[in-house]
């Protein structure tokens, strides 16, 4: 798998997995021909107040199953004309996220890590690592704003507004700040595998000069039944969805060499390449896309809340992310047995490797995406 997915091997390291992508990307668009070009990273927005807003432009799609998704790679690049794929761009990630905030909240405030076995350990026993607290503006829909900071293990459960502040500054809105010194609350877990790969987008009708940096991912997910992952009587499970998703995300873009930034160009380029990737994809798909127009963490929301769990129950289970890290509550116990903690890294193991409901493999995910359906 490393051979032709050679970012695979730094799936722990970011440092190393960004540095190397960094360079796969320079290459492949130096084979386009764009060694005068110089990359930027997607700009703060500027809205009509002068607010300097974090905005992440993406999109995406939802489906039933993951066998949808067969071969969307090749569907990427023969519906969009002047989409490049990056040639060994491939990335994988396991994600557990939790949604820290209700469903009537200003904003989405989650946790999430990324998931690893240790070494010489059975490979379906993973510990959270990377840790990140994000918060996001609701919905899919257009200019939605992201904050989100890494947090070191040893300070989960400290307030993290001093590092939002110290990674945006003056960027950081008051009321985005306000709400990210409440104390985190968990409403609900989803367990992700993503497979992502980069592609390039250029049109001079539509971009000009730019040629615009994507970051496609096929994540695939189960999302918990009850906020503590217990089980649930009425679905006869700890699990109670599970869906594919296709998620496209503006990451940068490549520029000629002394180009003169202009804000609204480059806003409008991202904007025009968004829809030039979702309008043949919605067609294409029309008949098995799912209409959700939640993200995935409001997934989670509106999932506990078709199971009937109130907010009053939530706040009297009183659960921390951090909780989650640990294979023995220190004062949770089990209903039929209070003799027994609760081992909530262990349910947290069964979004993923759920004896019925098992995630696939990153291999596997990507060897389908790239099927060709000829």
């Amino acid at each position: 798998m490393t051979d032709n997915r050679p970012l695979i091997k730094h799936i722990k390291n970011h440092d190393a997995l960004f540095t190397d992508l960094a360079l796969i990307r320079n290459a492949h668009a130096a084979r386009l021909g764009l060694s005068e070009f110089d990359y930027h990273k997607t700009p703060k927005f500027v809205g009509a107040d002068g607010q300097r807003q974090c905005i992440e432009p993406e999109r995406s799609i939802v489906f039933p199953k993951l066998k949808s998704l067969a071969g969307v790679k090749p569907v990427l690049e023969n519906a969009v004309a002047g989409l490049s794929l990056v040639t060994k761009s491939e990335l994988g990630f396991r994600y557990p996220t939790a949604a820290l905030a209700g469903i009537d909240a200003p904003f989405i405030k989650r946790f999430r890590s990324e998931y690893f076995h240790r070494v010489g350990e059975d490979r379906n026993i993973c510990r959270p690592t990377n840790l990140s607290y994000g918060i996001k503006s609701r919905g899919k829909g257009d200019n939605r704003q992201e904050y989100e900071i890494w947090v070191p293990d040893d300070q989960l459960q400290q307030d993290p507004l001093p590092l939002f502040i110290e990674k945006y500054g003056e960027d950081l809105p008051d009321d985005v700040r306000s709400f990210a010194n409440e104390s985190p609350k968990v409403h609900g877990w989803m367990g992700v595998k993503r497979a992502a790969f980069e592609g390039f987008y250029r049109d001079p009708k539509t971009t000009g000069d730019l040629v615009i940096c994507l970051g496609f991912s096929v994540d695939v997910y189960n999302i918990g039944a009850r906020p503590d992952l217990s089980f649930s009587d009425n679905l006869q499970s700890s699990i109670a969805v599970s869906n594919a998703e296709l998620e496209w995300e503006i990451m940068g873009y490549y520029a000629p060499a002394h180009h003169q930034f202009d804000h609204d160009q480059v806003w409008l380029a991202i904007n025009n390449t968004l829809s030039a990737i979702g309008d043949p994809l919605t067609d294409i798909y029309n008949n098995v896309i799912i209409p959700i127009q939640e993200s995935k963490t409001e997934r989670i929301l509106s999932t506990i809340s078709a199971e009937g769990i109130s907010a009053e129950q939530i706040n009297q289970m009183d659960l921390k992310p951090w909780e989650f890290l640990q294979t023995a509550s220190s004062h949770r116990r089990k209903p039929k047995d209070p003799s027994r903690s609760i081992n909530l890294l262990g349910r947290l193991n069964r979004l993923f490797y759920h004896s019925e409901k098992k995630l696939p493999s990153l291999r596997h995910i990507h060897d389908l995406i790239a099927e060709s359906n000829k």
